[in-house]
């Protein structure tokens, strides 16, 4: 009997050392620049995007992956005898998983199942690795596909942005539209809920919108255990390291990640963004 082999997508962006350690495939996103295509995550590395992004005067588009691209990613696991867990973007922020559905129905009697996390970044990447980790101890597809449900109730994300131009005009923006139009000085504070980006509250200043996401966060772990906690940014480093070391005196979690969001993230969100995953109790 083969092995569970969990697939993801390039948006989770999960640290290279985790991806080869439990042997995730990731199939990635794309990143459309004018004429240019790339890879999210392989042929663009987030420096190399934001540098970019801060000169070029034509402003990137991002496409899911492709039906063709999860068949090719699906096809050596299936002949090696293994079955496929894909854990994937919200599907209402990405046709990604949609793409993955078409792809399962080339192989009608494989042992596929995909996970629709509602969600992206670290908080994709933790429903991910749970799953992995479960996988790594011997479960098996039902099982590991349950993991991963329950980590996409046990997972969140919350972010403040420099600025929603970049959610409007990429058409992700959802119930963040009813920040558009405040004083530039304010942060909005922002999550992702229920698959789309949502408005939480919007604060004066970074400073203090780091501070509430802090306490937000707080409120929405609780008391549940094991504790898992991811810093993102996009290219906001130091900002986002500071945050990462504030949550874990503040939570002591069992795993802290510094993470950047992907390129195809990134186009979305725009520079200056950083944030906070967690996955607790799973």
């Amino acid at each position: 009997m083969g092995k569970t082999v969990i697939v993801t997508d390039s948006t989770a962006y999960i640290p290279a050392p985790l991806v080869q350690q439990y042997g995730i495939r990731v199939a990635p996103l794309t990143l459309i620049w004018g004429n240019e295509t790339f890879h999210d995550g392989t042929e663009i590395t987030p420096p190399e995007f934001y540098k970019r992004l801060k000169t070029d005067k034509v402003m990137p588009s991002t496409s899911q992956t492709t039906p063709a691209e999860f068949k090719k990613e699906f096809t050596p696991i299936l002949e090696a005898g293994d079955s496929i867990l894909a854990i994937l973007i919200s599907s209402k922020l990405s046709g990604t998983v949609d793409s993955a559905v078409q792809a399962k129905a080339e192989f009608p009697n494989a042992q596929i199942e995909i996970v629709d996390t509602l969600t992206t970044a670290m908080a994709l990447g933790y429903c991910t690795l749970a799953a992995a980790r479960a996988a790594a101890d011997g479960a098996g597809l039902a099982d590991a596909a349950a993991v991963a449900r329950q980590a996409v109730d046990s997972s969140g994300v919350i972010f403040v942005v420099d600025t929603l131009e970049f959610l409007r005009r990429g058409g992700r923006i959802g119930g963040a539209a009813a920040f558009v139009g405040t004083a530039l000085n304010m942060k909005p504070l922002l999550t992702v809920k229920d698959g789309k980006v949502d408005a939480l509250e919007k604060v004066r200043t970074k400073r203090k919108a780091t501070e509430r996401m802090l306490d937000i966060v707080e409120e929405r772990i609780g008391s549940r255990r094991p504790l898992r906690i991811a810093s993102l940014q996009a290219a906001a480093e130091e900002e986002a390291k500071t945050l990462l070391e504030t949550a874990g005196k503040r939570f002591h979690p069992e795993e802290s990640i510094f993470s950047e969001v992907s390129p195809v993230i990134g186009t979305h969100v725009g520079p200056g963004t950083i944030g906070l995953a967690w996955c607790a109790g799973v």
